[in-house]
């Protein structure tokens, strides 16, 4: 019906003519209360931010001269998070002389990230800042259902 008849329409029940959608071809309108319709997006929006899933950041601390045990209860730890669903950074901080030892450094990311390719991608490529060496993984949602 035309924007007049729809009009008219909303007076003869006293509510108000709101527009739904502007891009259809012809617009959507409702006919409802105003407030009303902006209680039910309201409520609509808590709705989807309480289904939102939050993704945390999560951090795991490696050593360049780690023990395997060691090595094998943080990658236990990544591959938790990860399978949670939270994003993984490794970081790992020289201290003293071993920043020279900076070959050491990659090597461990190197193990971490080929140990979790099942399950995670590399977000940010192991890199160094300062003295301390940070790598992102993210987990890989194609990865989880295979």
């Amino acid at each position: 019906m035309s924007s007049q008849e729809a009009l008219e329409k909303a007076r003869e029940v006293e509510k108000d003519l709101v527009v739904v959608t502007e891009k259809a071809d012809p617009p959507v309108v409702k006919i409802i209360e105003l407030s009303k319709y902006k209680y039910q997006l309201q409520q609509k929006q808590a709705d989807q931010r309480k289904s939102a899933k939050v993704q945390e950041l999560k951090e795991v601390r490696f050593s360049p001269f780690i023990g395997e045990g060691d090595f094998e209860t943080r990658l236990r730890k990544v591959t938790g998070f990860l399978e949670k669903g939270h994003k993984v950074r490794l970081s790992l901080m020289f201290k003293g002389r071993t920043i020279a030892n900076k070959d050491q450094g990659f090597e461990v990311f190197n193990r971490v990230i080929e140990r979790t390719q099942t399950i995670s991608k590399v977000e940010i490529e192991a890199k160094l800042l300062g003295k301390k060496l940070i790598a992102q993984l993210s987990p890989d949602k194609k990865k989880e259902i295979k």
